[in-house]
C-alpha cells in the first residue's frame, strides 16, 4: 500500500539551485493521492474539537474544503488582498522579497469559534503566522494547524511555536 508521500514528485534545483521542490500537484491529479491525502488531513484533527476550517490561498482550499466537507463544518477562505467580495479584516507578512497581505471575510470568525488551518505546506511559516493572526483578531482561536506537508530545514515551527502544528509528511532539508 502506497503512501502519500509517494505521490510527491520533488523535483531538485527548482526553482534555484539546492531547492528541493515538493510537487503537490502530482499528489492530487491521482485519486489515490489525492484520498490519502485528505484522509490524512482529517487524521490530523479527528481528536480536536473545532467548528471552522481556514484554508490558506490557494493549495489550502484544495486540501481544506474537502476536510470541511468530511467532518461538516464551514469552510473559510484566506486569500490575497484584493479577492474577496464583502468587508474584510487585512494582514500584513514578510515575505523573502518585499511583503503580501492575506484577508478573510470580517464575518467568517466569530468571537469563540475554534478554528483549524489548513494549507498544503508549511516552509517559513509567514502566511499561516498571518491568517493565524487575522482568526484571532475577529475573537476566534486556533486550535490547529494541519500542513500536508512541513520542509523542516526552514524551520516554520518556530516561527509558529505558540500554535499545535501537525503535518502529514516531514521533509529534513528545505
Amino acid at each position: 500500500m502506497k503512501s502519500v508521500a509517494d505521490y510527491v514528485v520533488t523535483i531538485p534545483d527548482f526553482p534555484e539551485p539546492g531547492i528541493m521542490f515538493r510537487d503537490v500537484t502530482s499528489v492530487v491529479q491521482d485519486p489515490d493521492g489525492l484520498q490519502l491525502a485528505i484522509d490524512g488531513l482529517c487524521a490530523l484533527i479527528e481528536d480536536i474539537d473545532y467548528d471552522v476550517i481556514v484554508g490558506a490561498e490557494s493549495r489550502g482550499f484544495i486540501f481544506g474544503a474537502p476536510v470541511a466537507y468530511n467532518n461538516h463544518k464551514s469552510f473559510v477562505l484566506a486569500r490575497k488582498k484584493g479577492k474577496l467580495p464583502r468587508q474584510t479584516v487585512c494582514e500584513s507578512y514578510e515575505l523573502e522579497y518585499g511583503s503580501a497581505e492575506v484577508e478573510i471575510h470580517t464575518d467568517s470568525i466569530k468571537p469563540g469559534d475554534k478554528v483549524v488551518i489548513v494549507d498544503d505546506l508549511i516552509a517559513t511559516g509567514g502566511t499561516v503566522e498571518a491568517i493565524a493572526r487575522l482568526v484571532e483578531r475577529l475573537g476566534g482561536e486556533v486550535v490547529r494547524i494541519a500542513f500536508l506537508m512541513e520542509l523542516e530545514g526552514l524551520e516554520g515551527r518556530k516561527r509558529l511555536a505558540k500554535y499545535d502544528i501537525a503535518s502529514v509528511i516531514k521533509y529534513p532539508g528545505k
